[in-house]
């Protein structure tokens, strides 16, 4: 089925479920693009005509159906021998599936789901549909709590014409109401009887009857009467056991009389005015059909009866004419002596019985003994207290999920404070406490992974801690844990601390930008660092040949643990589009005659603000500035004249290629001659060690391939202007 498409629209995905009628399978609606459930009758019913035909009609009525508790049918069909009906999918768990898991489930969950069963049973019984299969199995309950009810009207097809079949009733039997078991019509009131059992079922984890087969159980719901669920689960409200005695009752005519009214009962049973109502009474009934037992009737008896009422047979009044010796006739009888013989007697034999009875209570009497206080022991204590006590535990004792309550401790037992026969059994409610949690081996997972996942679980977050170490593992990764893998923690008490890594140790990364190879290898060793010949790339460089220029991944000062490889960048040289440019910078004393400081700054591609020199001067100078340019980065001169920037000049690389950059000339004021006065000139000097200033024997031309007489032109026509 798998793949199969019907119907050209519905596409059958996967097998979710099945019972002894159909298969259901997950679908796709390929024309409206939404989930839906295939139901697929099996192969057995398919060649049965008149099921076929009852099954289909009694659907599409079902399919009439509109209400949110209610499945909706969207679809009955068949292709070649698959007959199947398509309907609302519910992601979610049947009923049967909650109960098994659960059950006892709570008061409030178990009177919320029968509140909305009722509510759609109301619908459907108002638009003349019974459903005659409720049962859990029956009952979805969606991932939004919202609960739906399927199967309407497919339980009387079944029942019509496949009741004989293996499987077909089966699964129902243990729901069935008492007219159902009897094979009479089941109308609305069959509905309740089995909405009463799932109820019982949801609070006590049990089914009210049990048997051997099908049909002991079926003759139970008919002669047996049901354990009283306060019985079971004391912790049930009265008010809410008196909702399933009602629901329960074999006469039709004292359960509820309709969905509405027992919904209304449902809807107000658990208010608190309520919970704690009398036990709901019922007059006794008597079908006429119950079994009883009867004395046989005595031939004088019968005689007697007959005399009494002047029914004398013909052979009676021929004896008394044989024994008449004359022709008077007979003296007239008393007809009150008889009667009043025989009821005398009767009442003197209901004596005697009555005192033989007391006589055999009196040996047979089994003493009473009061029930002891078990609250609050472990079950161990408790058993030991019944035995002395002369009472036994009906065991397995109920489990129920207390967080206050330690594990084995009595929360509640029934027949409390009563008195009981000797040998009866008490039936404990055991805490379970809170479920534990069994630990596995998390070393090598992520910290924030399993925190999370723990949490998730129910562990208490401030419970679960972290304790940072550094080691060899990535940073973040579980290392130890305070409770060991494959022991169990509770969730709510016991602390859970890990050790996790936070990485190997680090220091700040030293800067080997700046140094030569042979010095960089020196430092990585002295800080426990690794540079191999293979991590030693040379590269183009604007820095000098033979010095390092770049370091990774590792920068200087960023975080860098021990025994990490370094990889260094050492200059092979300029690139092969460095251009050198040598530019000439005429500076002026401030006034003509006396001494100004003149400081000259740059950048190029070696690097920004470099400082090329300070001079002192008490005339022209003029100073050339020996630049490197690339394409990416110009070259920028900044002039300061007794520490005041006098200007600045920025030379492109494109510029220098054409021959077309500024000049500077930094003029300055004449001052008035003094007679006699020199004015010293001041030669320059090559810049002191240390700058970045390149020689002066390089090529002081504007660039490579240019004049320098033509320089020199130009510097002479600037003194010619400047004078």
């Amino acid at each position: 089925m798998i793949g199969l498409e019907l119907g050209g629209r519905y596409e059958i995905i996967s097998r979710i479920g099945g019972g002894g009628m159909a298969l259901v399978y997950k679908g796709h609606d390929i024309l409206l693009n939404r989930k839906v459930a295939v139901k697929v009758l099996r192969q057995q019913f398919v060649h049965d005509e008149e099921f076929i035909r009852r099954f289909r009609r009694e659907a599409q009525s079902a399919a009439s159906l509109s209400h949110p508790n209610v499945v909706s049918i969207y679809d009955v069909g068949q292709e070649d021998e698959i007959h199947y009906i398509v309907m609302e999918y519910i992601d979610g768990h049947n009923l049967n599936e909650i109960i098994q898991e659960r059950a006892p489930l709570q008061a409030e969950e178990s009177v919320r789901v029968a509140s909305q069963i009722c509510d759609a049973l109301e619908h459907a019984h108002q638009n003349h549909i019974i459903h005659r299969d409720i049962k859990p199995h029956n009952i979805l309950i969606g991932k939004n709590g919202r609960v739906k009810v399927t199967d309407f009207g497919i339980a009387r097809a079944v029942t019509s014409s496949t009741i004989t079949q293996t499987g077909s009733v089966i699964g129902s039997v243990h729901y069935f109401s008492p007219e159902h078991a009897k094979g009479v019509v089941t109308g609305e009131k069959s509905d309740l009887y089995s909405l009463g059992i799932v109820l019982y079922q949801m609070l006590t984890a049990r089914l009210p009857f049990l048997g051997e087969s099908p049909i002991s159980v079926a003759l139970k719901h008919l002669q047996e009467q049901l354990e009283e669920p306060r019985r079971v689960n004391p912790s049930i409200p009265q008010s809410v056991e008196n909702v399933i005695l009602k629901a329960m009752r074999k006469n039709p005519e004292e359960r509820y009389q309709s969905a509405t009214e027992m919904l209304k009962d449902l809807e107000t049973c658990l208010r608190p005015e309520r919970v704690s109502e009398p036990k709901i009474a019922f007059a006794t009934f008597d079908d006429g059909e119950q079994t009883r037992v009867m004395t046989a009737i005595k031939p004088e008896q019968l005689a007697a009866y007959k005399a009494a009422n002047g029914n004398t047979s013909p052979g009676a009044v021929a004896a008394s004419s044989k024994g008449s010796t004359s022709g008077s006739p007979p003296p007239k009888k008393k007809t009150w002596v008889k009667p009043f013989s025989w009821i005398f007697g009767t009442i003197l034999l209901l004596l005697l019985m009555w005192f033989g009875v007391q006589w055999v209570q009196s040996i047979l009497r089994v003493p009473e003994v009061a029930v002891p206080n078990l609250t609050g022991m472990t079950l161990d204590e408790a058993r030991a207290e019944l035995i002395k006590s002369g009472l036994g535990v009906d065991e397995p004792p109920l489990y129920k999920i207390d967080e206050e309550v330690p594990k084995d401790v009595v929360l509640s037992y029934d027949k409390q404070g009563m008195l009981v026969r000797k040998g009866d059994t008490i039936k404990l409610t055991v805490s379970k406490g809170i479920p534990l949690i069994l630990l596995s081996d998390y070393e090598g997972q992520q910290y924030k992974d399993v925190k999370a996942s723990l949490i998730a679980q129910g562990v208490q977050e401030e419970l679960i801690s972290d304790d940072q170490v550094f080691s060899d593992e990535e940073a973040g990764t579980i290392v130890g844990q305070s409770i060991p893998a494959n022991q169990e923690m509770n969730p709510k008490k016991d602390a859970l601390e890990f050790t996790v890594s936070k990485g190997r140790e680090t220091f700040k990364m030293p800067n080997l930008i700046g140094f030569s190879e042979a010095e960089a290898k020196a430092i990585a060793i002295q800080n426990n660092l690794r540079i191999s010949d293979a991590n030693v790339k040379s590269e183009p460089s604007y820095s000098p040949k033979g010095v390092v220029f770049r370091q990774w991944p590792y920068e200087p000062n960023q975080p860098v643990a021990e025994n990490s490889e370094v990889t260094i960048y050492v200059s092979s040289g300029y690139p092969s589009d460095a251009l050198f440019y040598t530019f000439n910078v005429t500076v002026s004393p401030a006034i003509l005659g006396q001494e100004s400081t003149v400081k000259i700054v740059y950048s190029d591609a070696r690097g920004d603000n470099m400082e090329w020199g300070t001079k002192k001067l008490k005339d022209v100078q003029t100073y050339p500035v020996e630049l490197v340019l690339s394409p990416t980065k110009d070259g920028v001169i900044s002039i300061y004249r007794d520490g005041k920037l006098a200007d600045s000049a920025t030379v492109s690389y494109d510029g220098a290629v054409n021959g077309d950059q500024p000049t500077m000339t930094i003029p300055g004021a004449e001052a008035e001659p003094v007679q006699g006065a020199e004015t010293p000139s001041e030669e320059v000097k090559p810049p002191a060690e240390g700058t970045t200033e390149p020689p002066a024997a390089q090529d002081n031309g504007k660039g490579k391939g240019k004049d320098k007489n033509k320089d020199k032109k130009n510097n002479d026509s600037n003194d010619n202007e400047d004078d």
